[in-house]
């Protein structure tokens, strides 16, 4: 894992006491521990997790913020790969009560704002959740960004459709940051079918074959350190926008 200057885990709990105070939000980055397909690791949304808020902390004085970053929570709601070898999978539950506890460990120590980033999908909705409960129960603010909502138009001019998971997209981020962990020797286009349009697929191997979506023959690695300054300017460009609008 990258480290920071702004890293909880290596203060004392002097240090972190003032810091927690001090700074204007406490940053949790949220990734999972599931399949993606046969050249990827399983940790890839935690790689993610790590690195993308590292760059988010770095930048954050060019945009007046400080953080304090959290430990990256690795284990998510991984239910839908859970048919693939080497996924982990917390109960939706499970994972909100985790979140919540977090959050409210936070406010107790006197932190002000509490940033969820996330990297997987499969988090979204006990994310949002979450951020609703210490909204409303805690004197904690908490905001919820998904990463790639950040970056997607980007993504999509330059890969076009199906860039998804452990495809285009993914494979370029692992290149740029731990080419050492991607299988160049099983890159391949995904066998996939077409997703259903009136409900939801029970399980990823019902639409994908080896796992995943999209092709990483297209990967970019070059391309993706571009995509990933822009989308850190543009959150903590939003961020430090409803932090002075009051929210």
């Amino acid at each position: 894992m990258p480290e920071t200057d702004s890293d909880l885990t290596t203060m004392t709990w002097e240090d972190a006491g003032e810091s927690l105070l001090t700074a204007d939000c406490a940053v949790l980055p949220t990734g999972s521990v599931e399949q993606h397909s046969v050249h990827l690791p399983v940790s890839t949304d935690t790689l993610r997790a790590d690195h993308l808020t590292a760059e988010l902390v770095e930048a954050a004085d060019e945009h007046g913020l400080e953080f304090v970053r959290l430990p990256t929570l690795p284990y998510g709601y991984s239910e839908h790969h859970m048919r693939f070898p080497g996924t982990v999978t917390l109960s939706q539950d499970t994972y909100k009560s985790v979140l919540v506890d977090v959050g409210t460990s936070l406010a107790e120590h006197g932190a002000e704002r509490l940033l969820f980033l996330n990297t997987h999908g499969g988090n979204e909705e006990a994310l949002a959740l979450a951020a609703d409960r210490l909204n409303r129960d805690t004197d904690l603010t908490a905001h919820f960004v998904h990463w790639t909502d950040f970056a997607r138009d980007e993504l999509e001019e330059h890969f076009g459709e199906g860039w998804g998971h452990a495809g285009d997209h993914e494979t370029s981020f692992v290149e740029l940051y731990r080419p050492d962990l991607v299988k160049e020797g099983r890159k391949e286009p995904q066998t996939t079918k077409e997703m259903p349009e009136t409900r939801s697929y029970d399980y990823f191997d019902d639409v994908t074959e080896q796992g995943g979506l999209g092709d990483p023959m297209n990967s970019d690695p070059e391309f993706m350190e571009t995509v990933v300054e822009h989308a850190t300017d543009r959150i903590l460009e939003s961020l430090k926008r409803d932090v002075e609008s009051g929210w």
